[in-house]
């Protein structure tokens, strides 16, 4: 309602009763009003647009909230100067303040976002940004959102306010000792966890807008820090939404913390016959016909030499993380193809030594040597009472009621 300083302003002697003929007049007065305030703002932003050219882009932003928020004040006092004092427009006086109240907070975020769009452009992020123009991309976002959760929390306390309840609730919470400890209870909840977390995220640098990160075995760039969560963009395009606590409590992998240059390997397994020389000259070759690589390493080096095969190791650098992997994918397929067609000795090979059998005694088993007993020590052959054990445990037994052991 309209506080008592301002009513005190005004002379109310010689003001006709309130009524419903007053209070159509008034109102339609005071829109008329509001609509000269409306028509003198946007005449003076025209006559600063060529100078200020923000001036007018914010009066587009602001237009129609402003339109509303001044007319909503108009019919707000014209109900409370005019309107009979009934039940209903105690009530409808009461929703007006309301709706004034979050017309003020709407255009109070049009402003502050336009505030924060201005300050961003002069920051813009992409593979071409450096280090501190994405800080100051994340901490101006975390802000802008921080503003305007602020101006949405107090336009609802405001309104709140309104209502004699929630004034004598509202005092004997702000009056009351206990309210520190309500307080450090809610922060202790894993949402307030989260939001202490962003803003910690914010303002430590550990992340940024546009940063490579390894996230739960996921790679991606930071596409969004909220106040609560962090969107990651995963590299085949699917997004993974992480509690801000998650880089507050558990270590991740940041790749471009303090640059985005990023060294990769390649290896290959190869014959022995390969000349590191001549692939060394071939990969310097494939290098210099490509941009990807940003001219700080190039090395190859032969790593292992084990197990029939020489494993060949290329470390090459590039600018960032996709370009890496496409000059690892390229450098791969380039001298694979060299391999190939260049030097096929050097594809890798299984040997296999074949055994002259003669040499071994020839097909079969193998020889016996004369005279070693070997036939005197078998089960069921070679002597007498073998041959008898033979017999006795597969020939069928005499009684013809007696199962037979010729199958045993």
């Amino acid at each position: 309602m309209i506080p008592t300083a301002l009513l005190d302003l005004v002379d109310l002697d010689g003001v006709p009763e309130r009524g419903l003929g007053f209070l159509l007049l008034l109102t339609v007065l005071l829109l008329a009003v509001a609509t000269l305030v409306v028509l003198i703002v946007e005449l003076v932003v025209r006559l600063v647009a060529p100078s200020q050219p923000w001036a007018a882009s914010l009066l587009r932003e602001t237009r129609l909230a402003l339109r509303l928020l001044l007319a909503g004040v108009a019919v707000q006092i014209a109900v409370s100067l005019a309107a009979p004092e009934t039940r209903f427009s105690v009530a409808l006086d009461r929703l007006l303040t309301i709706a004034v109240i979050g017309l003020f907070a709407w255009v109070l975020i049009e402003v502050v976002d336009h505030a924060f769009d201005g300050a961003m452009a002069r920051y813009p992020t992409g593979a071409d940004a450096t280090r501190g123009t994405r800080r100051a991309h994340t901490q101006l976002t975390f802000l802008q959102r921080l503003a305007t959760v602020t101006i949405i929390v107090v336009a609802v306390s405001a309104a709140l306010l309104t209502f004699p309840q929630m004034q004598a609730l509202g005092g004997s919470l702000l009056a009351s000792a206990g309210l520190a400890s309500i307080i450090a209870g809610l922060a202790a909840q894993s949402t307030l966890s989260n939001v202490f977390a962003g803003v910690q995220l914010a303002f430590s640098d550990a992340i940024r807008v546009d940063d490579i990160v390894i996230v739960e075995g996921e790679w991606g760039r930071i596409e969004e820090i909220t106040l609560t969560y962090v969107v990651v963009r995963i590299w085949d395009d699917r997004r993974l939404v992480v509690p801000s606590t998650h880089f507050t409590t558990t270590p991740f992998e940041n790749w471009t913390r303090t640059g985005s240059e990023l060294l990769g390997s390649v290896e290959l397994d190869l014959d022995w016959r390969v000349s590191p020389a001549a692939m060394r000259a071939r990969l310097d070759a494939v290098l210099d016909g490509t941009p990807l690589w940003d001219r700080r390493v190039s090395v190859l080096q032969v790593s292992d030499a084990t197990g029939g095969h020489v494993r060949v190791r290329i470390l090459v650098s590039a600018a960032d993380a996709g370009s890496l992997f496409d000059l690892r994918n390229y450098v791969r397929e380039q001298l694979v193809e060299w391999v190939r067609h260049e030097s096929p000795g050097a594809m890798p090979r299984t040997r296999v030594q074949v055994v002259d059998g003669a040499a071994s005694g020839g097909e079969g088993e193998p020889a016996s040597v004369a005279g070693d007993g070997s036939a005197s020590r078998q089960l069921f052959s070679g002597t007498p009472e073998a041959q008898q054990r033979a017999t006795q445990m597969m020939a069928p037994s005499a009684d013809p009621e007696a199962p037979s052991r010729a199958g045993l």
